[in-house]
């Protein structure tokens, strides 16, 4: 089964090809109800139609491209002439001087000409009751007539199905279908030949058991879509920093409009059309609206900014112009929403199993049918009636029929598929209240066979509140404390302190900005926020900074230089470079120093030795280091020129303190336990890097850390030596993280790997799982995620690998559960059928196997919640079989234990209850019935994991005669909780959900067969022979207890 389901069911958990989709889809065939088989399956018709529009998007802005050159040409000093446009009456009305289509087709279409005539970008936003600067207006008034105008941000959704949507797929199954027809065919004959009512009772007990199936299905499907929708909605709360009345702030993108100011920084995606109003070095990448992977310059010249591109490098602040359908990223996103998410690898596996099984149902049903019929014919032979049919001979063969159907409704586990799906939507609710947000299904089940993590250490290892407690200004190391910071600057030269405060205030990516309460507030990454705080600390005024020069360049922090810096115009005139960044990069483009009296005096080989010693010392103690620096530039320098990279004169270095986090050492010591490698990625200098891990648990002894230079200086043959003893990587690039990952998942290894950055969308698109961070990351970086980490806390990721390996164990004994029942199903039936011409079990009680091993067992399974015992054993890996030995040899030793017990009760049931008359046979029927459900109760909770153990599995899925399910099920639920020890019922009033189901299974049990009969095809039992199957389901628990002392 495992080479087969390779061959034709083998999907990648991520990137998988259309081939690949299309292919096992195709396998699969016919099935008894497509629209629940393939509900949560891409759409691949409406990806094609996404693909096609892009390709239409990617030749209009080409040519719109190409037309606004020739137009900029062709205007350039040439007076723009008047423009026909005419403003429509209600957006004059509004206060507006332009509509929403105008605006659409100069952003959109580039047109440089139209821009002009409308005054520029200044002049749109005069048109539109904006300021570049302050924004809009927060009146509620003004931005509802705003809306009514030009729209919301939003793009078009499907409507949610209601329930009722969810009966009407659930009747779609060819298999109830047919049932229903033969119910009415049954009604029909019945009350023709013995009247009403009881006539009807057989046809109507099919009837209501196909209502009770197709609503409780309806019910579990409607359920899971509701929550699907809530985790679409935490998809979605992205947020952008707004400027509105004068006050900047952060704001959904959802509430943006035309007229907005937004502020965008690297890695930002853009959230609405619109206009570059200031910023630098912007550069675009536009290949997720255009499929153009060439990024473009945006600046004064060129404005236009298209909703769902990408801000590779700069920063700046737009104007927006378009929203929401009016944008051609929402028009492709409507159509992208409808192709829906790739199934998983275990969907599509168990996609596979149901096709195997199904056939195999067919087989037995037809075969079953066949001899049943036969038996009916032959006995009619011999009679010499063959001519001559009653209207009870009649009802027989409808009945051998029914039952034919309804051993491939059941031999066809048409949810288990949709059990994954079920178990995962759960698994991601329960993550998001975790703080783990998973945007791929697939990432769920890929994450509980992780090996290696390749963690962050910032922010994720680290609690991300960082304080500069160290400096070394002047070549003098001191203490920074809140006690002393006013002595701090007095022992420091003015004109040093003078350079300091200009380079913290002028070259930073933070800024300090007052809220709507009216309260001061820095904006910013922790690194630039501590900087900043140093800054005011020493009495610097950021704004008379910013005030007292003119910014000419910037070029923003990325983690490939590991440095930013800026080019200031001085008020006294002359132009001075600042740069900042990792300190041994920046001090080794520093040639001169200030020294204690502030005099800027040469660089000796004194000085780079006690800067370097204060550099180490300070790593040492585990703080990140930052050196600033700064150098006069010739009037003659060129801003289109790259800021100079050496000839700085060092102001000094500062030690930024950044605890770790409460728990990472614990956390990182159940990943051990669990064989999962944990290692530290990062940028920061390697002592820095060093002393953290010591202190996570994540450096031993034996564990080798190295420098990304040298890494990637390596040799395949030496990396892949060097790999496995790797356990800190510092002063890393994004593309070194990216080796790592990629040589790593060439030795099997599943690797999952965090990231924060825009540079860091390679790593996490290569990683088996990608865990971006909610806090620190960029939208790159979280849009090539599988996982978003909401608090950045390592311990979170520990969960997210714990509820991985819960899903992948609770479909594990699902399937086993299912796989059991089938067998003994279609054995007994097709057994009982060749050599007695009937059935033991009507299509009534079939059904109502059915709908709890198909639906109630599925939810049950979907709440098991993930135990400590789980990061105790080894990962599953790439190579583990998904249907393990020790699955098997359950399997197979319950099957053998219940088809010999329900085949003696069959052959010597009557003369062991002494049971005679014309009811006995409907007597020995109902044993029979009620003692393979508890077998099979008890026998699915004995499901084991991979490791030889087993777990509360809460599902009601018992087979076969839905009424046997009373007791016997119970002790073998019971029985099933665990694999390895006696004491089964440890723990068990800590799953109330268990308990549930457990005291509903047998108080359904006992209503079926007791008060049910007429329907249900039973009879109410004696205490004796109550006694006799809750015994038969109690000794399941010897058995199980027998089969765990099998090797396998």
């Amino acid at each position: 089964m495992e080479t087969f389901w390779n061959e034709s069911f083998d999907l990648k958990p991520k990137h998988s090809s259309e081939e690949a989709l299309e292919k096992w889809r195709k396998v699969v065939g016919i099935v008894k109800n497509p629209k629940r088989r393939f509900r949560f399956t891409a759409n691949l018709s409406k990806r094609y139609e996404a693909a096609a529009m892009r390709r239409s998007n990617h030749e209009k802005l080409r040519i719109a491209v190409l037309v606004s050159k020739a137009a900029l040409q062709f205007i350039s000093g040439v007076k723009p002439s008047e423009s026909d446009y005419v403003v429509p009456e209600e957006v004059k009305a509004a206060g507006f001087e332009l509509c929403a289509e105008e605006l659409g087709s100069i952003v959109e279409g580039q047109d440089v000409k139209k821009l002009k005539i409308h005054g520029g970008v200044d002049g749109i936003a005069e048109k539109l009751s904006t300021s570049t600067t302050d924004g809009l207006s927060s009146d509620s008034v003004l931005l509802n007539k705003r809306q009514e105008v030009y729209g919301i941000n939003k793009f078009a959704e499907a409507e949610a199905k209601g329930f009722l949507v969810f009966v009407w797929e659930a009747l779609q199954d060819m298999t109830l279908m047919i049932l229903g027809v033969c119910a009415l065919v049954s009604l029909i004959v019945g009350i023709a030949m013995e009247g009403w009512p009881k006539g009807a009772h057989d046809g109507l007990g099919i009837v209501a058991s196909i209502l009770l199936v197709v609503f409780v299905t309806a019910t579990s499907d409607y359920r899971q879509s509701l929550q699907f929708k809530d985790l679409d909605k935490e998809k979605k709360k992205i947020t952008i920093q707004v400027t509105r009345n004068a006050c900047r702030q952060k704001m959904s993108i959802y509430d943006l409009l035309p007229g907005d100011i937004v502020h965008l920084n690297i890695g930002d995606q853009v959230p609405a059309d619109g206009l570059f109003v200031s910023g630098f070095s912007v550069l675009i990448d536009g290949s997720s609206l255009t499929g153009e992977s060439e990024p473009v310059m945006v600046n004064a010249d060129n404005p236009f900014m298209l909703s769902g591109t990408k801000l590779q490098d700069g920063s700046c602040k737009m104007m927006v112009t378009s929203v929401g359908m009016r944008t051609q990223w929402g028009k492709l996103m409507a159509t992208l929403s409808e192709g829906g998410d790739d199934e998983t690898p275990l969907q599509v596996k168990l996609n596979g199993v149901a096709t195997i099984i199904g056939k195999v149902g067919l087989f037995f049903a037809v075969v079953t049918f066949a001899v049943m019929v036969q038996g009916l014919f032959m006995s009619k032979l011999q009679e010499g009636t063959i001519w001559s049919w009653s209207g009870d001979e009649a009802l027989k063969l409808l009945e051998f029929f029914a039952v034919a159907v309804t051993i491939v409704v059941v031999a066809v586990p048409e949810g288990l598929p949709l059990a994954v799906t079920l178990s995962l939507a759960f698994a991601m609710k329960k993550m998001m209240n975790d703080k783990a947000l998973v945007r791929h299904l697939a990432a769920c089940e890929t994450m509980g066979s992780a090996t290696n993590i390749c963690s962050d250490k910032t922010g994720t290892l680290t609690t991300n509140h960082m304080t500069v407690v160290k400096s070394c200004i002047c070549m003098d190391v001191r203490e920074v404390g809140n006690n002393n910071k006013a002595s701090l600057c007095s022992e420091i030269p003015e004109s040093a302190v003078k350079l300091l405060l200009q380079s913290i205030f002028t070259n930073t990516g933070g800024e300090i900005v007052i809220n709507k309460d009216g309260k001061r507030e820095i904006l910013g990454t922790p690194t630039e926020t501590a900087l900043l705080e140093f800054g005011l600390s020493l009495g610097g005024d950021s704004r008379a900074e910013r005030l007292a020069s003119k910014l000419v360049k910037v070029e923003p922090f990325n983690s490939t230089k590991k440095r930013m810096g800026v080019i200031l115009e001085l008020s006294e005139g002359g132009l001075r470079a600042h740069t900042k960044g990792a300190s041994e990069i920046v001090l080794a483009g520093c040639d001169k120093v200030i020294n204690s009296n502030g005099e800027v005096v040469p660089l000796d080989v004194e000085s780079i030795n006690h800067l370097n010693a204060t550099i180490n010392q300070f790593a040492n103690e585990a703080l990140r280091t930052l050196c600033l620096a700064y150098m006069e530039l010739e009037n003659d320098f060129s801003p289109d020129n790259a800021i100079p990279l050496s000839g700085y004169t060092c102001i000094g270095i500062v030690g930024i303190k950044d605890p770790v986090r409460p728990g990472v050492k614990e956390s990182v010591a159940i990943c051990r336990s669990a064989g999962i490698t944990v290692r530290m990625v990062t940028g920061d200098n390697i002592n820095t890097a060093k002393a953290i891990a010591r202190e996570c648990g994540i450096l031993t002894d034996d564990g080798i850390a190295i420098e990304g230079p040298d890494f990637r200086e390596k040799s395949q043959e030496e990396m892949l030596a060097l790999i496995p003893k790797i356990q800190v990587m510092a002063r890393s690039s994004p593309m070194d993280k990216h080796t790592l990952v990629r040589q790593l998942r060439s030795i099997d290894e599943v690797v999952a790997v965090t990231g924060d950055g825009t540079n860091d969308a390679p790593a996490l698109h290569e990683a088996d799982i990608g865990l971006a961070m909610g806090i620190s990351g960029t939208e790159v970086a979280k849009e090539s995620a599988d996982v978003i980490i909401l608090d950045d806390n390592f311990s979170t990721i520990v969960t997210v690998a714990k509820w991985g390996r819960s899903v992948y164990i609770n479909i594990q004994k699902f399937v086993q559960f299912q796989l059991t029942v089938n067998i003994v199903a279609l054995i007994v039936n097709f057994s009982s059928a060749c050599l007695t011409g009937t059935a033991p079990l009507t299509a009534v009680q079939l059904l109502w196997v059915n709908m709890i091993m198909d639906t109630l067992g599925a939810l049950a399974l979907a709440t098991e919640p993930p135990t400590d015992e789980l990061m105790k054993r080894a990962p599953v890996g790439k190579k583990g079989n998904f249907i393990s030995n020790v699955m098997w040899r359950n399997i197979l030793g319950q099957s053998f234990y219940q088809f010999m017990v329900i085949w003696y009760l069959q052959v010597k049931g009557k003369g062991m209850f002494s049971l005679e008359g014309p009811d006995s046979d409907l007597t020995l029927n109902t044993i029979i019935f009620n003692s393979f459900v508890f077998c099979q109760v008890t026998f699915y909770y004995e499901h084991l994991d991979t490791a030889g153990k087993a777990y509360i599995v809460i599902s009601m899925n018992l087979p076969y005669k839905t009424m046997l399910r009373n007791f016997p099920q119970v002790f073998n639920e019971i029985s099933s909780r665990n694999m390895e020890e006696i004491n089964v019922f440890k723990g068990i009033l800590n799953n109330y959900v268990f308990v549930a189901v457990l005291g509903c299974t047998a108080v359904f049990q006992v209503i079926i067969i007791e008060f049910l009969g007429t329907f249900a095809s039973t009879t109410p039992l004696t205490c004796l022979q109550w006694f006799v199957s809750v015994f038969i389901g109690f000794l399941g628990m010897p058995v199980a207890a027998a089969l765990k002392t099998i090797p396998v």
